[in-house]
């Protein structure tokens, strides 16, 4: 399949649009014509529907969509790999949350990367649907997300579970001490979902249907500046917010009358090879990391994680 004809139709996806396609490839618009004709030919299917106004993907358009995305992003990955002068090292694709790698993984990484030559380290931060997805698809070799892997073929471990916390900025004087659950609605709450099923859905039904937030974001991590600046309250997990707990800038709000879901974090990697790194926690907040070679399946380092 012509990658170029894969480019020319995901850009067509996006702006809905022949002539401003053409003029952003900067190719001819019978070239776009041409190139979805060929396409949906190729893969016997009407990928658009066509109307004087605008157009839209069909139903096989859209499931064709995602195909398309991690077709390029397979050729884009061999490419890279093949033209990288670490070509010579082992590749190693890591996929993780940012929370799990604001907590735990980037001081393994920096160890790692200080003493360590061998790999050639890929690091992507995302959600973990989309981690999943990509491990899957062979895009990434080990990831750390808030969701389990269930699926033969690959491994999957639960490395910590950690709190969620209510927290606020010692500077607001309400509910500094305690809160109940009628009363959550009455705080000025930041939201953030997490991308997590269980603790997105729980934290929306603590508040009406329709409520509308002062403020929300999908990066936990970015909201601990606003919470330290005394704007309002938010739950965070606590491996995020114990330094600044510790530090005084943050306090803990206690539930009075209801109780915050634990949040668990997994590893998962094809079960063919070896994992170049494992989080490991015997004991909170204790954290191990084990690096080992894909190819001969030997320990190579063991690391700690400093408390």
């Amino acid at each position: 399949m012509d990658t170029q004809i894969l480019k020319t139709f995901l850009m067509l996806a996006n702006v809905k649009n022949f002539t401003q396609t053409a003029q952003l490839m900067y190719i001819a618009q019978s070239t776009v014509t041409n190139r979805i004709a060929e396409l949906e030919k190729e893969v016997g299917k009407p990928l658009f529907i066509r109307s004087k106004k605008n157009i839209s993907l069909t139903r096989e358009g859209l499931l064709f969509l995602d195909y398309a995305r991690r077709i390029l992003d397979l050729e884009e990955l061999a490419v890279k790999e093949l033209n990288s002068p670490s070509f010579s090292r082992t590749p190693l694709r890591i996929g993780t949350t940012n929370t799990i790698y604001e907590c735990y993984l980037e001081p393994v990484l920096l160890q790692m990367l200080k003493e360590d030559s061998h790999y050639a380290v890929s690091l992507v931060i995302s959600h973990s649907v989309n981690l999943l997805q990509s491990l899957q698809d062979g895009l990434l070799d080990l990831v750390f997300t808030y969701e389990p892997l269930q699926k033969p073929g690959y491994q999957c471990q639960q490395f910590c579970t950690d709190k969620l916390l209510l927290v606020t900025s010692p500077e607001n004087a309400r509910f500094q001490e305690a809160v109940r659950k009628d009363e959550l609605s009455t705080l000025n709450y930041l939201f953030c979902n997490f991308a997590l099923q269980k603790v997105g859905q729980f934290i929306r039904e603590l508040f009406p249907p329709l409520y509308q937030f002062p403020f929300e974001i999908d990066n936990s991590t970015k909201l601990i500046q606003y919470l330290q600046e005394g704007i309002g309250y938010s739950f965070l997990p606590e491996g995020l917010v114990r330094p600044y707990l510790e530090e005084g800038s943050l306090n803990i709000v206690r539930l009075i009358d209801f109780e915050a879901p634990r949040i668990n974090c997994y590893q998962c990697w094809p079960e063919d090879r070896e994992p170049a790194v494992l989080l490991q926690a015997p004991g909170d907040p204790t954290l191990t990391s084990q690096f080992t070679d894909y190819h001969s399946h030997r320990l190579r380092h063991s690391y700690q994680k400093p408390d």
